[in-house]
């Protein structure tokens, strides 16, 4: 379910450089707009469009699994809170895209390798071979979806939304600084 939030980040991608090649970010900020609702209109758009990823996933899953007769011997309550546990992290990762696709607006190319990059979690991988495997590396750089698997319970749910919310905070407001410094087009 992880490569729903690559497929996310490819599709801000596309969106935010929509956005700069039309004009339309132009446009928006000359009337007024303040650059802080943009990164969170589109956080928010790239989460709502992952969460519908997840939950399609899941039913292709269902529905896949009942066609080939897979068991379906699993916690259900587990379950339930790990597929929310990656819906509450798509706020998270969609400003992590944000946040990239601001940074390289220039750039389509080297924004959508970035999103596919990021979300496929090499960096973090280098970084746990290199320093160590640490809980608080996988709970913070990696988004804690590594914590959302089938033995998930309510701290694993409250664990996802509390760094997701960090996640949205900090790359909003690090996006708004640079879309404050920076020329429009």
């Amino acid at each position: 379910m992880n490569m729903v939030f690559i497929f996310g980040g490819i599709m801000v991608s596309i969106f935010i450089g929509h956005d700069y090649k039309s004009g339309y970010v132009k446009q928006l900020f000359t009337t007024h707009a303040k650059k802080q609702d943009y990164m969170m209109s589109k956080s928010l758009a790239g989460a709502f469009s992952m969460s519908c990823m997840c939950l399609t996933y899941m039913a292709g899953t269902i529905v896949a699994g009942m066609i080939s007769g897979k068991s379906f011997a699993v916690n259900a309550g587990s379950l339930l809170i790990a597929v929310l546990g990656k819906m509450v992290m798509s706020l998270g990762w969609a400003s992590l895209y944000t946040f990239l696709n601001v940074i390289f607006r220039r750039y389509f190319g080297i924004s959508i390798a970035s999103s596919f990059f990021l979300g496929t979690g090499i960096l973090i991988i280098g970084a746990a071979a290199v320093v160590g495997n640490s809980p608080v590396l996988n709970l913070f750089l990696y988004g804690s979806s590594v914590y959302a698997c089938l033995s998930s319970n309510i701290m694993t749910l409250l664990t996802c939304l509390a760094v997701s919310a960090a996640w949205a905070v900090i790359y909003t407001a690090l996006g708004t600084l640079i879309l404050s410094r920076s020329d429009v087009y």
